[in-house]
């Protein structure tokens, strides 16, 4: 093998796959990146056998190979390299790689790229779906922090995309709060599927779809893992077996408040109550006061810590209902308001113990559930 790329590209490729480089293995080769010659391409790969990232750059392709070099010592080695050309060669009875550039040259000693995890590629099926990338990055980025952070329920670890019709729906619950984003479809779908994705593979692929325009989904034919593909990017995962739960029926149908309020305020607010709560379990006091017939209603938020103090703030609303008081825990609310991009919110609320809803005003498709904490 033998290629010359440019430096910021081999860096930009590197920082692509290195994510999904494994950090302790008992295989040697995976806490390695596969260089090889595709298509007069340089094509890096790595996978931790959850995840798989392949990447494309652009190179002058001497002579066809391949090889596997340890990821963090080319990472750095090639960071450390000035933005010129670099030249990549393999000495195949050795499989040391020669990295010259500038007045640098750096051998690393690598391992036959036979002894690499084969990763699944797109030419193998027919895409199930294709969607706009940026639009999956946003329902990505306002749904994958709500599944669980641990395996012990390992559907709650994932999101769930359920393709129907021409909808896509995306939805995550950790047991105490749920997101749920559908995205309308440009065609509909062949056949429904529901596919349960690992949300930390979810959160990759947002990182990495980058300047692409658009990003096809297909199923592997045994149907256990989910391949997402860009023209220059390859994100490969498994998917988690089990039953999502049912979802739908924990998302009120009504409510007997709605109180709309400015988003940048609402979030200012909860993060100077955060600073109280996270002294008591993490629990604000949102209490809703409908506006008399002189001016809008208002949202008032506490948090009270027996050991540090106490904090309270008022915002005006647009109040819909009878008011109300609620519990929540102030860092779901923070993050799910950290979600929604537009310049105002709706909270929806009912009773004391029922969940308080939150939906962006003015984008429809996106809603986000907290339930509800006791106060003692």
């Amino acid at each position: 093998m033998k290629l010359s790329c440019l430096q910021e590209n081999l860096k930009r490729g590197l920082a692509t796959v290195s994510h999904a480089v494994a950090g302790k293995s008992t295989l040697p080769v995976l806490a390695n990146v596969l260089l090889a010659t595709d298509n007069g391409r340089l094509k890096l790969a790595a996978t931790n056998l959850e995840v798989g990232i392949t990447c494309w750059i652009g190179a002058q392709i001497a002579e066809e190979g391949a090889s596997t070099v340890p990821a963090k010592l080319l990472s750095d080695v090639v960071g450390g390299l000035p933005n010129d050309k670099v030249t990549l060669t393999l000495d195949a009875r050795t499989q040391s790689v020669n990295l010259a550039c500038a007045r640098f040259t750096n051998n690393i000693k690598g391992i036959e790229a036979d002894e690499f995890p084969p990763i699944p590629t797109v030419a193998e099926r027919d895409p199930v779906i294709t969607l706009p990338a940026d639009m999956l990055r946003e329902a990505i980025d306002q749904v994958a922090f709500a599944a669980a952070g641990d395996d012990s329920r390992p559907v709650l670890a994932g999101v769930l995309i359920r393709l129907r019709g021409n909808e896509a729906v995306f939805a995550a619950a950790d047991g105490f709060r749920l997101a749920k984003r559908i995205i309308t479809l440009p065609e509909p779908v062949a056949t429904s599927q529901e596919l349960i994705v690992p949300a930390r593979a979810l959160s990759e692929l947002a990182r990495i779809i980058g300047d692409a325009e658009s990003v096809a989904l297909s199923v592997t034919p045994e149907g256990n893992q989910v391949l997402f593909h860009t023209e220059s990017t390859d994100l490969v995962s498994r998917l988690i077996d089990g039953k999502f739960p049912d979802f739908e029926r924990i998302i009120p149908t009504d409510h007997t408040t709605r109180t709309v309020l400015e988003t940048q305020e609402l979030t200012k607010a909860v993060k100077l109550a955060s600073f109280f709560a996270n002294a008591s379990q993490n629990i604000v006091k949102i209490t809703v006061e409908p506006g008399g017939e002189l001016g809008p209603g208002k949202l008032v938020i506490s948090a009270n810590a027996a050991e540090v103090g106490d904090n309270t703030g008022e915002l005006d609303g647009m109040v819909h209902g009878e008011g109300g008081q609620i519990a929540l825990n102030v860092k779901y609310l923070a993050e799910a308001l950290n979600a929604m991009k537009t310049a105002q919110v709706a909270l929806e609320t009912q009773t004391p113990q029922s969940p308080g809803v939150l939906k962006p005003v003015g984008q429809e498709g996106y809603v986000h559930i907290v339930m509800p904490m006791t106060i003692r």
